[in-house]
């Protein structure tokens, strides 16, 4: 389970905020790979959120997603830390157009880098994540959204058998 929020920034719509809570469900799909600080495992997932808020000028929106595309690279861990960089994509549908006056469809393609930490039974993890909603030319009028968001998140880790 995770949830994050952050601020609008340059680049797209301003004066705006978004919040966003979901699950996860993931495999690593490789053993280790490439040398030195790069070294690490691919790992395929997939996000359902079931919330999203949007807090913009005109209205707050609400809306759910999901992300059939997450793929993370986990780099190998140093001590209690697993750190990882993470890109994914999905889709936005919500109650009201995000940005204003544009669509109530979205996509939204991120990118992270953040680590886990590890525990005895359960995990943490925390990211700075870069998410941009648009509605990809569906609507004439698409000026985006791009927010930085701090993600934290926790849950476990089973090994293959």
């Amino acid at each position: 389970m995770w949830a994050g929020g952050g601020h609008s920034v340059p680049g797209g719509t301003s004066h705006t905020e978004a919040f966003d809570a979901g699950i996860r469900y993931g495999r690593v799909i490789t053993g280790p790979h490439w040398p030195g600080i790069l070294r690490g495992r691919f790992e395929y997932a997939v996000d359902l959120v079931p919330v999203y808020l949007i807090f913009q000028p005109a209205n707050r929106a609400y809306g759910w997603g999901f992300n059939p595309l997450v793929l993370k690279w986990n780099f190998e861990r140093r001590g209690r830390f697993s750190p990882y960089f993470e890109l994914s994509g999905g889709t936005l549908f919500s109650n009201h157009p995000i940005p204003s006056y544009t669509n109530t469809v979205n996509f939204t393609p991120s990118a992270a880098l953040g680590t886990h930490i590890l525990g005895e039974k359960y995990n943490w993890s925390v990211d700075v994540r870069y998410l941009h909603i648009s509605n990809a030319g569906l609507a004439r009028y698409n000026p985006g959204l791009n927010t930085v968001q701090v993600r934290l998140g926790v849950g476990r880790f089973w090994k293959q058998k």
